[in-house]
């Protein structure tokens, strides 16, 4: 089948042109919203077409820059080779790949860590600024110029709408029959004309299984037949067995107490080799008919799905392994009915998740010893990531989990620290932490209570004598009763690492 096969509108086959070509068409200074979402349906050709037309415009002596907004991360053709050329200007609302994040913590690129499902929103309000150019990878055209999405939706919907011209990447490489496997909700509405979502199972359908654009819109289509970028995830290690391990028994406490059926709530789980093994450890576990409402589909899943313990999944983009979208894709017709892909501002709805109850299970930087989590940044300063859509979830969960190794570093560094550096979920968002030490439920606990036990039980043992020397002097000290804290003691546990690479505890005053 040739590819222009997959553009069967009749009024688009004129626009088709190569990825040069179409770079040509992106305004220097512009806004790029482009698709992607954590390495799934990002655009591979323009992109780096773009990096060569800006890396040409620094030799010629007018360099220009673009802004980038995304649905996450994506991938080394698209971050990468733009951040390379300093490219862009700002990026948006999440990023993983290095150099962009050495460009970002050097201060030569500006970034804006957004919670996931606010981006569209502020965007139809303005906040941000004028989208010239959407730039969307699409598996297919049909001929009534419907569009079908391709392996993630993330922010493509309000991309389209937006966006003043749109250039279309078409990718044979995405298989034919991902069509009808997602849900495109064009309900949303800014206040005061905003309704409710009419979503009350994950498997419900609300939507069209198709973008939508009016041809005159869209400037380009340029054809492509390149994979998405699909990292294997690492061997689960003890750690993340032990992990997985404390939150299976967690479950299992609940569903005894009456708290939850054994059919659990519907599954969040952020991206990860945690994350990952506590899907494979419910996989043996005696839970039944589980449901999922997630931003990704990770491999745990996916054998969740073989396996019959998960009867449904609703996601926004997949985050598979080689091997395991390989499975998925030669079996597509099997997974449709039970894989959903929607937009980002339904997939990670505040409104949505507290009426599912979602158990959300997401990584962490550090905590601190009342339970506020860092997610973002290392050593106060510098951004790692993103809070991504971990925010969406922990205010809005259920039961709101956050998981981390005790010790990183090769056990420089404790997890669990006196007082975090930066401070992505208050105490109020998170209910459980797990170490592979242990679980401290934090449920109904007041400061101190919660402290006790999380150095109790979630912090390393080499740790722990120090940070229980901490806690009882700054209780029977002067500065304060309910959350009591030695504020140059605490700032001092992570000047520690900057001066000599280890977190060394100070010694006791």
């Amino acid at each position: 089948m040739s590819m222009s096969s997959r553009v069967a509108d009749e009024r688009l086959r004129s626009k088709i042109m190569s990825a040069e070509e179409a770079a040509l068409l992106i305004p220097p200074g512009g806004t790029i919203g482009m698709s992607g979402f954590t390495g799934a349906g990002y655009p591979k050709a323009v992109p780096r077409a773009l990096a060569e037309r800006i890396e040409r415009s620094y030799k010629e002596g007018q360099p220009f820059q673009v802004k980038v907004w995304t649905g996450a991360s994506t991938a080394p053709e698209l971050d990468g080779a733009l951040a390379k050329v300093n490219g862009i200007e700002l990026r948006l609302p999440y990023q993983s790949d290095p150099t962009c994040r050495t460009r970002i913590n050097e201060g030569s690129m500006e970034y804006l860590d957004m919670h996931l499902s606010h981006v569209a929103q502020t965007v139809w309000q303005g906040f941000l600024g004028h989208l010239n150019v959407a730039l969307v990878e699409v598996t297919g055209i049909r001929a009534d110029g419907r569009i079908i999405p391709s392996s993630s939706v993330g922010n493509n919907k309000t991309w389209l709408d937006c966006a003043d011209k749109v250039i279309l990447e078409v990718n044979s490489w995405q298989p034919e029959h991902l069509e009808g496997m997602h849900d495109i909700y064009y309900g949303t509405r800014l206040p005061p004309e905003r309704r409710p979502i009419p979503l009350v199972y994950p498997g419900d359908r609300i939507g069209t299984p198709y973008l939508s654009c009016p041809p005159e819109k869209i400037i380009a289509v340029v054809e492509t037949h390149t994979p998405d970028r699909n990292s294997a995830f690492s061997p689960l290690d003890e750690t993340s067995r032990l992990i997985a391990g404390h939150i299976l028994e967690f479950l299992e406490h609940e569903v005894r107490k009456g708290r939850l059926a054994p059919s659990l709530l519907p599954i969040q789980s952020g991206v990860g080799n945690i994350a990952n093994a506590v899907l494979s450890g419910l996989a043996d576990s005696r839970f039944e008919r589980l449901t999922a409402y997630t931003e990704v589909l990770q491999d745990g899943m996916l054998h969740l799905l073989d396996i019959g313990k998960l009867i449904v999944t609703s996601t926004t983009a997949f985050s598979l392994s080689p091997e395991a979208l390989s499975r998925l894709y030669e079996r597509l017709d099997d997974y449709r009915s039970r894989i959903i892909l929607r937009p980002q501002e339904i997939s990670n709805h505040p409104e949505v998740i507290r009426r599912l109850g979602c158990l959300a299970m997401n990584g962490m930087i550090e905590v601190d010893i009342y339970g506020n989590v860092n997610s973002t940044h290392i050593m106060g300063s510098n951004i790692q990531n993103g809070i991504g859509g971990s925010g969406d979830f922990a205010r809005n969960a259920y039961i709101s989990f956050f998981m981390t190794p005790s010790m990183a570093k090769g056990g420089a560094i404790s997890c669990i620290v006196p007082m975090v550096s930066h401070v992505d979920h208050t105490e109020h968002d998170v209910h459980v932490i797990v170490t592979e030490q242990g679980l401290a439920d934090l449920r109904g606990l007041s400061p101190k209570q919660r402290a006790e036990k999380i150095i109790e039980r979630c912090a390393h043992p080499d740790v722990r004598p120090a940070l229980w020397d901490y806690y009882r002097r700054a209780v029977s000290g002067a500065q304060g009763r309910h959350t009591p804290h030695l504020l140059d003691e605490a700032l001092s546990w992570h000047q520690s690492y900057l001066h000599n690479g280890r977190m060394t505890p100070p010694t006791s005053r």
